[in-house]
């Protein structure tokens, strides 16, 4: 087991308003293997962190706690293009200077 990703996971799905049978249809698994790991029974595949990762828009050094990233540090890019995402990162890499 992962220490703090039980949690994270749960905590993930409930801010994005899944359910568990959602996430687990998302990742081609059943909702059993979900509720497995947010009580932290069953540990998720490279595979399924990673589509874990794009599903809650955070990384996996998060999932995996490498990093202390938190909702405030996350800027959520799903629907953008490619030039809008970029630009977002020029506009703020300008902000720090």
């Amino acid at each position: 087991m992962i220490k703090g990703l039980p949690e994270k996971l749960k905590r993930l799905r409930l801010k994005y308003h899944l359910s568990q049978k959602e996430v687990a249809t998302k990742l081609n698994v059943s909702s059993s293997i979900i509720s497995g790991y947010e009580t932290g029974e069953r540990t998720p595949s490279t595979e399924n962190i990673l589509a874990l990762s794009y599903l809650y828009h955070y990384t996996t050094d998060f999932l995996l706690g490498k990093d202390n990233q938190t909702a405030d540090t996350v800027l959520d890019t799903s629907g953008l293009s490619d030039e809008q995402i970029h630009a977002l990162q020029i506009l703020i890499e300008t902000m720090k200077a």
